[in-house]
């Protein structure tokens, strides 16, 4: 049976993520939680400009309807 999208973010709790969101802009960190809506919950998040770290952000909350790709 194939894994269901939110199988996959439960895995990846406690584990790196890069997240794409509208706007061309994408943030790293520390998943710590999520909902049905894919609103997402950073720890130690960084923005990224071109794939290298921007700035420093620390915990963060990601309105779900913002995200494009989620990468584990």
């Amino acid at each position: 049976m194939a894994e269901r999208p939110l199988d996959v973010l439960h895995k990846t709790l406690d584990s790196p993520v890069i997240v794409g969101l509208k706007g061309n802009k994408e943030y790293r960190g520390k998943l710590k939680g999520y909902d049905i809506h894919m609103n997402i919950v950073l720890e130690d998040a960084e923005e990224l400009a071109d794939g290298t770290p921007n700035r420093k952000l620390g915990k963060v909350i990601i309105r779900g309807d913002s995200v494009i790709f989620i990468s584990p």
